[in-house]
């Protein structure tokens, strides 16, 4: 398991939620199963599963929700795998709704962002009270900024936030999530106090990288962070250009981005994304669907996929995936309040 020491670490993300879209969620709950509820033979074996993205289309979730159920289906493995958007509040709407799903062969995408955002809401719903099935991908995230930005380095927009506060403005996705974590990240290694930091950053928060790049091409933002993949066809463009990734070493889909470490930044940040589970279902339908994710992630079209898209494959199930939980619920907690995001 990797470490998780102060520094250098990968740090996790957050978001926040209404009653409204407590109440979304609750709505929608039934949306999960409009495909056709998903079910085993008598052999136990799956022939169709519910996939669950817990955001709008275009984002990372989706793009991974979607990949995951291309595979299932394009390998045979199940004859169906309807995908559903439930998104809002850093996908805790979406988990709203897997609390009251009755299909238990229903896999829901989570991540970083999730384990962050059930801390800043306060949710009445949390990770614990689903079944973990599988840890599937980790991906850097990058710092662009328009192709005629005055910032070269990252370091440029950093000092920039530091004398200029809230004129310099910064999208990303969720609030309190990982993007928004990286950048208070950003003003806290520089020295900024934590209680300082809600003051200075003017961060603008999207539902995913797509909103971001709107914004960006805009000039209605001076800066953006989101995962690699969602920025990097707009980098190969020239419409936008990478100020440094958050990845211990440099990416292959932006090879001529530094790291933040190389820019002399002592951060390392990596978004991780998963499959998790109604948290009521039996233990031979949990192990039907560890059994379903491990043939999928085992598959040349998810290796596939994992270079398309710039993944790197960090596949962990069973109790070694409960324990990254425990331990990244634990991380979370003392990330938010050492940027000052929570109290």
């Amino acid at each position: 398991m990797r470490s998780h020491s102060r520094s250098r670490r990968s740090f996790k993300a957050a978001a926040t939620t209404t009653a409204a879209a407590a109440a979304l969620a609750l709505a929608l709950s039934s949306c999960s199963s409009a495909g056709g509820e998903g079910d085993a033979d008598a052999e136990g074996a799956l022939n169709s599963v519910n996939v669950i993205a817990p955001a709008d289309p275009g984002g990372g979730w989706d793009q991974t929700a979607r990949t995951l159920s291309q595979t299932l289906t394009g390998e045979g493995l199940v004859g169906s795998a309807p995908v559903t958007n439930i998104g809002g509040a850093g996908g805790t709407v979406g988990l709203a709704s897997l609390a009251t799903e009755t299909d238990p062969y229903t896999l829901m995408v989570t991540g970083a962002v999730m384990v962050g955002a059930v801390e800043t809401n306060a949710s009445d719903v949390r990770i614990e009270d689903t079944t973990p099935i599988a840890k599937l991908t980790e991906e850097a995230l990058v710092i662009v900024v328009p192709a005629d930005s005055e910032f070269q380095t990252a370091q440029d927009l950093v000092d920039a936030i530091v004398a200029d506060g809230q004129a310099v403005t910064v999208t990303g996705g969720s609030a309190g999530g990982i993007d928004h974590i990286l950048a208070g990240l950003l003003l806290t290694e520089s020295g900024v106090e934590s209680s300082e930091v809600p003051g200075l950053l003017n961060y603008i928060p999207n539902s995913g990288g797509g909103e971001a790049v709107t914004m960006l091409l805009g000039n209605n933002a001076m800066a953006g962070i989101s995962g690699v993949a969602e920025f990097s066809e707009h980098v190969a463009s020239g419409d936008l250009r990478a100020l440094a990734v958050s990845s211990p070493e440099r990416v292959d889909m932006l090879p001529d981005a530094p790291t933040l470490i190389e820019s002399d930044i002592d951060i390392e940040l990596t978004n991780w994304r998963g499959v998790i589970a109604p948290g009521d279902i039996t233990d031979e339908e949990r192990a039907a669907l560890e059994d379903l994710v491990a043939q999928a992630q085992q598959s040349e079209a998810w290796q596939s996929a994992l270079a398309d898209n710039g993944w790197a494959d960090a596949y962990l199930a069973g109790e070694e995936f409960e324990a990254l939980l425990a331990d990244d619920i634990a991380t979370t907690q003392e990330t938010l309040k050492s940027i000052g995001l929570i109290e």
